[in-house]
């Protein structure tokens, strides 16, 4: 069957022929569970979004050595590869489990460490539990007085007369 040319005209056989597709190799571009993560390299700006932290955050963890700051390119940008986005999201998960930046130092630096064992990193999950349920005995003990302190007060009062005020400036808080 012949079709119709661009000009309108009709095409013959021969023009109805293409040549074989040929495959595509892809971007080179690697994609793996916690997002993209480009093999390319990165600016200041791309890593921060893809981390999902502020660009000054970046610069903070520079400045505390949680994060290399890679050398300038001629062009004067930095550009950032896989390996700082990985150590970003380890830090953000790290901070998000209620690890300290200096922790979090503490964990990179036994990651890196040849000689460290995963006894080590359970010593120091156990410490961070530790920790977590101190701050939920003192939390508990925050609601128990707050609900003492709300039970006397009416509401009404006035704020010259606040059971709640004369208690925090009596530091009769129970």
């Amino acid at each position: 069957m012949e079709g119709k040319s661009l000009t309108g005209g009709r095409r013959s056989q021969k023009e109805n022929s293409s040549p074989p597709l040929t495959p595509y190799q892809g971007t080179g571009r690697r994609i793996e569970q916690m997002g993209e993560i480009d093999v390319e390299e990165m600016t200041i700006g791309q890593l921060a979004r893809k981390a999902v932290v502020g660009v000054e955050t970046i610069r903070y963890y520079q400045r505390r050595s949680l994060l290399e700051r890679p050398a300038r390119r001629p062009s004067g940008y930095r550009r950032y590869g896989d390996d700082s986005l990985r150590r970003l999201l380890f830090i953000r998960r790290a901070k998000s489990l209620g690890f300290t930046l200096k922790e979090v130092q503490e964990l990179l630096s036994l990651r890196g460490d040849p000689d460290a064992s995963c006894r080590d990193f359970r010593g120091r999950a156990e410490a961070k539990i530790a920790c977590v349920e101190e701050k939920i005995r003192e939390l508990r003990r925050i609601r128990r007085a707050l609900r003492q302190l709300t039970g006397v007060c009416s509401g009404g009062e006035d704020a010259s007369e606040c059971p709640i005020l004369d208690a925090l400036e009596e530091g009769a808080i129970p």
